[in-house]
């Protein structure tokens, strides 16, 4: 099938300094987890993203000089020729492909925290990091400005010397360059402060220096955050952000702009809960207003309609994206085939972003369980290993572990029959995605749904049967399966069973009229009161998606928390606008405060510190601290249960215990995957889902085969991974 001819300017090459870019699919940098230290994880995540037919491929923030440290998070480092070695891995396989390769030069200031080299970090002024904790710089003198701008003109040659093609002096989310663009950080009276002349002087300086270094071999980019979206008082495009374009354009081959700063960068990196694709063109369109260099723009892409229209419409010359590219890294090559519906629309859900805020563990992606995987288990996104086996799977579950394990053994030539009671694919993922924002997340079932219904028409011996009878150990051991998957997913607890007590809430029973769980507010087939308490020992997104459903409904919502209430939002970028979202609507939150028994009506919540500044053990046979002071009552109409969450494994539990009857029955093996083995991300369920079907033909598929690992050795003068071979069993 042929590409639209209307998508034809997505594929025109362009110039950028002394360098082509094939094509205007270009991966922006964005943090994976391999830095400098695993070489070849960073060359094949990259290069795999080459093959899929982006032009450029671009490592993650690369720190030029131990001054920028950012351990405990994981950085690439161009520090010195050990890291020009590893960083070569990744230039040399993009290059296989026709690709460029760009590195992004970062230095830090105050919000590089240096726990690993113990450096001083240097900055415009002194200040303390609003994103780092108890971290200051130190204010530059003369000499100071002189030497960092030497850091860049050195890693310049390195990265030169590593094969990289385009070289950032990176700007954007409140580091060094803009640091002294804003006078938010720039307190400076002399002549790199006060005026924007003068607060533009160090950026200016420092790509004339680089330029003027490598300019010749590679092209020369800048990222910049075109408006850090407070407001007066810091950059806003109109005012210092055009400004600063017309000064910098005749420094730059390309302009890589963004919105937003480091303490709230999903204001760039923009989750689906608040942000559709494309919500930066307000800014973008301004640089190409004043801009005679190619304009980069950024905005999660993911729909070949909208990308055209940026280009034709003159917004940006050149589609950036990261999340993309990380869902489906062979999205330009299907949109250059004609093949749109099989390319994994990223979903927006940030948990590939939420690795790095972590600290820096191997990225993964909800959409794509191969990413982070491509050299370490040698997964491909679009290769499986072909099948000899005449093996029929039995896959219980069309949720989002059991649709892809069902998917990647259709995949890799097996008859599957795929099973579930419900009507249709997507387990509790379509419930999920009707809570408020998150209905790009239903991309995850859509992509698994049409790549399964074309897969059984190709293999007429698989099955999908939805609006099932529930099946029965009896069922399962007379299906005639060879080998049954167990997908059955999990439940959230209806009787207050809780990550703090690890015990069931005196009271708490969902059976109840007064009492839900998640899914029965999601049903919608119980009454809810006006007074709606929702009892929360969850750290992900669920209790304030209810939340917000509920207040929008117009019921008064009450959020009582013995956790930190949506902890794992401040990861995925999500936490600064959904607290904005609960103030906005009105909705009261008890932090610290958990339930010790419940009635009708009301439950007895209690400060979760109230029983004294010490954990004391006070003697076998002595009564507890009295602790009635901390304990109160609470009412309600209704109470809404959001303790915990249990696997639904009644199912596999009964196989495992007939074991001995498999073999009888024709059954090689029974395995158990997704929220069914332990409750989970959607991300991590998927990919159990994944490697089970990758190792179905393995001694024992349920416990993983080991990876890769790339360590530093004992004695060794270098970490190893310089020379590689990814290979692909197909």
């Amino acid at each position: 099938m042929a590409r639209d001819p209307k998508h034809d300017i997505l594929f025109e090459p362009i110039q950028i300094g002394p360098k082509i870019l094939r094509n205007r699919f270009y991966q922006v940098p964005h943090c994976i987890g391999a830095g400098s230290d695993k070489p070849g994880f960073q060359a094949a995540h990259r290069s795999m993203k080459a093959e899929g037919g982006w032009g450029a491929m671009n490592t993650e923030y690369c720190s030029i000089h131990p001054e920028s440290d950012d351990t405990h998070r994981l950085s690439a480092r161009i520090w010195d020729e050990g890291d020009v070695r590893n960083l070569r891995a990744m230039t040399d396989e993009v290059h296989k492909y026709g690709a460029l390769a760009g590195i992004e030069m970062w230095y830090g200031g105050a919000h590089a925290p240096c726990m690993e080299s113990r450096a001083t970090p240097r900055g415009p002024s002194q200040y303390a990091s609003e994103f780092e904790t108890l971290t200051y710089c130190k204010e530059m003198d003369l000499n100071d400005i002189a030497m960092v701008q030497q850091y860049y003109v050195d890693a310049a040659y390195r990265a030169r010397d590593a094969g990289f093609d385009i070289v950032y002096v990176y700007g954007a989310h409140s580091y060094l360059p803009l640091q002294f663009l804003n006078p938010y950080y720039n307190k400076r009276t002399d002549g790199y402060g006060g005026s924007l002349e003068n607060r533009a002087r160090f950026w200016l300086e420092t790509l004339e220096k680089v330029r003027r270094a490598v300019g010749d071999d590679c092209a020369i980019a800048t990222r910049f955050a075109v408006d850090t979206v407070y407001g007066p008082g810091q950059i806003e495009v109109e005012v210092d952000g055009m400004k600063f374009i017309e000064l910098a354009d005749p420094l730059v081959d390309l302009w890589d702009v963004d919105v937003g700063d480091i303490a709230e960068w999903g204001e760039d990196a923009g989750p689906s809960r608040f942000y559709q694709q494309g919500h930066q063109v307000p800014w973008t369109k301004f640089v190409k207003q004043v801009s005679k260099k190619p304009v980069l723009g950024v905005g999660r892409y993911t729909d070949p309609e909208k990308m055209t229209e940026i280009v034709t419409k003159g917004y940006a010359d050149i589609i950036g994206a990261a999340r993309p590219s990380i869902a489906d890294p062979f999205l330009p090559k299907k949109i250059e085939e004609g093949r749109y519906d099989d390319i994994r629309v990223c979903i927006g859900c940030n948990v590939c972003i939420s690795r790095w805020e972590i600290g820096g563990p191997p990225m993964i992606c909800t959409q794509n369980a191969t990413a982070g995987e491509e050299y370490r288990r040698g997964w491909h996104p679009e290769k499986f290993r072909k099948t000899t086996s005449s093996d029929a799977v039995l896959v219980v579950g069309a949720g989002p572990s059991g649709s892809e394990c069902a998917r990647v053994l259709m995949e890799s030539g097996y008859t599957v029959h795929l099973y579930d009671s419900a009507e249709k694919i997507g387990g509790h993922l379509n419930s999920v995605a009707t809570l408020p924002g998150l209905g790009e997340w239903s991309y995850h079932r859509d992509y698994r749904e049409t790549q399964l219904n074309k897969l059984v028409k190709k293999n007429k011996d698989s099955v999908i049967a939805l609006g099932q009878k529930r099946l029965s150990a009896d069922d399962i051991l007379q299906y005639g399966a060879d080998k049954v998957v167990i997908a059955t997913g999990s439940s959230w607890n209806t009787d207050g069973t809780n990550c703090l007590t690890h015990d069931a809430i005196p009271g708490a029973d969902a059976s109840r009229a007064d009492q839900l769980t998640p899914e029965q507010v999601m049903e919608g087939k119980k009454t809810i009161g006006k007074r709606v308490v929702i009892l929360n020992a969850d750290t992900y997104f669920m209790a304030p998606s209810l939340a917000e459903k509920l207040a929008v409904a117009g019921h008064e919502v009450t959020i009582v928390s013995g956790v930190h209430l949506a902890n794992y939002m401040h990861f995925t970028l999500e936490y600064p606008n959904m607290m904005r979202r609960l103030h906005e609507l009105g909705v009261e939150e008890l932090g610290d405060h958990f339930c010790s028994r419940i009635e009708p009506g009301r439950l007895e919540i209690y400060n979760i510190w109230g029983d004294g500044s010490k954990r004391t053990y006070r003697g076998p046979g002595v009564a507890p601290r009295d602790a009635n002071k901390t304990h109160r009552w609470l009412e309600f109409d209704s109470l809404i249960l959001v303790t915990g969450r249990h696997s639904e494994n009644a199912l596999f539990n009964d196989l495992k215990a007939r074991e001995s009857e498999w073999e009888a029955n024709g059954i090689k093996g029974v395995y158990l995957i997704g929220d069914a083995e332990a409750p989970r991300l959607i991300a991590d369920a998927t990919f159990t889902g994944h490697r089970v079907a990758r190792e179905i033909e393995e001694a024992n598929p349920q416990y993983p085969l080991p990876y890769k690992r790339e360590v530093a050795v004992w004695g060794a003068p270098h970490m190893p991974g310089g020379q590689f071979k990814i290979e692909y069993k197909v």
